[in-house]
């Protein structure tokens, strides 16, 4: 198929482009390099699918009108404004990037027929409060500009397949990590406590660390994605992947670092936009896909330590 990857060039949209690629698919790639790297993708460049890679961003309608006159199956919209303290500090840059952006890659969908998949996120989540997890038909909570928005975001792209018929999934990652994934402020828990602890620093943690966290490999989560995007079984519906394990962040300090005096509280930054108790139920894409995990966390961290420690010691 000839697939699009808006936020291709970032952590998890580098690992969707290199699924798409090992299944031959022909991909195109998006990024306007605020969150993404061009290194991310460097290795891909020479690849016979890979067909290029535009600088541009999805609120220039110019710009995605030309991108889409290659006449894509399948849009994997994954280009969004994804820091929860950026959003609270500059609600407007999120709104517009993660609201209005999407409307303008949805309108590209629409008039070319491409089905989209929609990068959402688990922040939109209210708390977990079950040993069965938090499914799709939980409540959600716009606990933060970043979750609204993308919770206005998913409301538009299911209207599109409400409307118009227009294929569309919305699918909510749990925290995802692994290689590739930044290492600093606005980076992933275990990327930024794996880090420190190479660096011989101090494992800082927000809040009294009780809060707990579903972490998925980026592996497996690229691989949902992908598979979110070939089957029609998903249209029109909402899908969660995870880990089905959670962790608090006191544990995986605990599990990163072994050494309990480098681990200290700091005062949280943004408490009122914290989620106590992330747990994924991912059984409906167990159903429907046939996906699940394949990653342990205990196995997924040991893989980003070696990466880090090669790659990401600067």
């Amino acid at each position: 198929m000839k697939v699009l990857v808006t936020g291709g060039a970032g952590f998890i949209g580098r690992w969707v482009v290199k699924q798409l690629l090992d299944d031959g698919h022909d991909v195109w790639v998006l990024d306007n390099l605020a969150n993404g790297r061009h290194s991310n993708i460097a290795e891909f460049m020479h690849h016979t699918g890979f067909r290029e890679f535009v600088t541009g961003d999805i609120k220039d309608k110019k710009v995605l009108r030309d991108v889409f006159s290659n006449k894509y199956d399948i849009c994997y919209h994954l280009a969004a404004s994804i820091n929860v303290q950026d959003s609270i500090d500059d609600p407007g840059t999120t709104f517009a990037n993660d609201v209005e952006g999407t409307f303008n890659v949805l309108e590209e969908c629409r008039r070319n027929n491409a089905k989209m998949v929609f990068m959402s996120t688990c922040m939109v989540y209210d708390r977990a409060a079950s040993p069965e997890g938090i499914d799709e038909a939980w409540r959600t909570k716009p606990a933060s500009p970043y979750s609204g928005s993308k919770i206005a975001g998913e409301n538009m792209v299911l209207s599109y397949f409400h409307t118009y018929g227009l294929p569309v999934v919305v699918i909510r990652p749990f925290n995802t990590y692994g290689p590739f994934q930044k290492s600093s402020g606005e980076g992933g828990v275990i990327s930024i406590f794996i880090k420190k602890k190479l660096r011989g620093e101090t494992l800082n943690i927000y809040g009294d660390g009780t809060q707990t966290r579903d972490l998925l490999y980026v592996t497996d989560c690229a691989r949902f994605v992908a598979q979110a995007g070939y089957s029609d079984r998903v249209d029109g519906e909402i899908v969660n992947a995870g880990l089905g394990r959670d962790i608090s962040v006191n544990e995986l300090a605990r599990l990163i670092c072994e050494e309990p005096d480098r681990i200290k509280h700091i005062p949280h930054i943004h408490p009122q936009s914290e989620i106590p108790k992330l747990l994924c139920n991912y059984g409906k894409a167990k159903n429907l896909l046939g996906w699940e995990p394949a990653v342990s966390l205990e196995e997924g961290i040991k893989r980003t330590a070696e990466w880090i420690s090669v790659n990401d010691m600067k």
